[in-house]
C-alpha cells in the first residue's frame, strides 16, 4: 500500500510545471542596467512621482531600508507599457500618481519584520484601524513581492481637466488595509467607483492585472522575470 507521502509526491510530479510553486531567485544584479530596469520618467516624465517608501509618509513612519531616492525602475517592457498608460491617460486630461515601482527584497523583508513587532502600532489609526496587524501577512503584505521582481507598480489617478491636477477620489488612501480597499468593494460611492474604473481599465488595456485587494496594485502579464528578484537599492 502507498503511503500518503508516496502518494503526495506522485501527484506532485503529475502536476505540470505551471501549477508548482515557482521558485524565485534573487539576482545578483547590482544596478538597473545590469538587470535591464529602467527609471520609468524616462520614457514618461509627466507621470507623478509620490514614492512613499522613500520618505516617512507610509505605513512604518519612516523611510523603509532600501529606498535611498524616490525613484520608480521597472523592467524596460512593464516601464514601455506604463508609458502607454500614461499617454492614454494624459490625452484625457489625467495623470499618473505613482506610489511605488520596484522594491528591493531586502525592503520586503524590513516589512515582514515590521508585521511581526507588536509594539510599533503608531500607524495603526491611519492604516488598518479594522485589521489585526498580525493578520496582515494574509493578503496584504507578501513575504516574496512582485515589486521585487520590477513588473508590479502601486498608483493612483491625478484629474489635470482643471489646470491644476488634485487626486482622484479612490475610497481609500493607499496602503490602507481594509476591506473598504478591495478594488470591487460594492460600499464605496458611485464617484469613487468610476474612479477606480478609469484607472481599472486604462491599465488592463495595457496588460496590467489589478491585485483584487488593493485598488491601487497592478502586474503586468505576462511577468517577463517571473522567476527572478531584485535586490540592489532604489537610488
Amino acid at each position: 500500500m502507498a503511503t500518503a507521502a508516496s502518494t503526495l509526491l506522485g501527484l506532485l510530479v503529475a502536476l505540470p510545471l505551471p501549477l508548482l510553486a515557482q521558485q524565485v531567485q534573487v539576482s545578483p544584479a547590482s544596478s538597473p542596467a545590469q538587470a535591464g530596469i529602467v527609471d520609468v520618467t524616462t520614457l514618461a516624465p509627466d507621470i507623478a512621482l509620490d514614492i512613499r517608501y522613500a520618505g516617512s509618509d507610509n505605513f512604518t513612519g519612516r523611510v523603509v531600508p532600501g529606498y535611498e531616492a524616490p525613484r520608480c525602475y521597472l523592467l524596460q517592457p512593464v516601464a514601455q507599457a506604463l508609458a502607454r498608460v500614461q499617454r492614454g491617460l494624459r490625452a484625457q486630461g489625467y495623470r499618473l500618481q505613482v506610489f511605488d515601482c520596484y522594491r528591493p527584497v531586502h525592503a520586503v523583508q524590513a516589512f515582514v519584520a515590521w508585521v511581526h513587532d507588536a509594539n510599533d502600532q503608531i500607524a495603526k489609526p491611519r492604516y488598518y484601524p479594522n485589521v489585526d496587524k498580525r493578520q496582515l501577512l494574509d493578503g496584504y503584505i507578501a513575504e516574496t513581492s512582485g515589486h521585487s521582481r520590477a513588473a508590479t507598480v502601486d498608483l493612483g489617478v491625478l484629474d489635470c481637466r482643471a489646470g491644476s491636477c488634485t487626486a482622484l477620489d479612490m475610497g481609500t488612501g493607499f496602503d490602507r488595509f481594509d476591506p473598504l480597499a478591495h478594488t470591487a468593494n460594492p460600499q464605496i460611492s458611485s464617484v469613487q467607483k468610476q474612479n477606480r474604473q478609469l484607472l481599472l481599465d486604462a491599465m488592463q488595456a495595457q496588460g496590467f492585472a489589478n491585485y483584487p485587494m488593493e485598488w491601487w496594485h497592478y502586474t503586468f502579464k505576462p511577468e517577463p522575470t517571473p522567476g527572478t528578484s531584485y535586490d540592489f537599492p532604489v537610488r
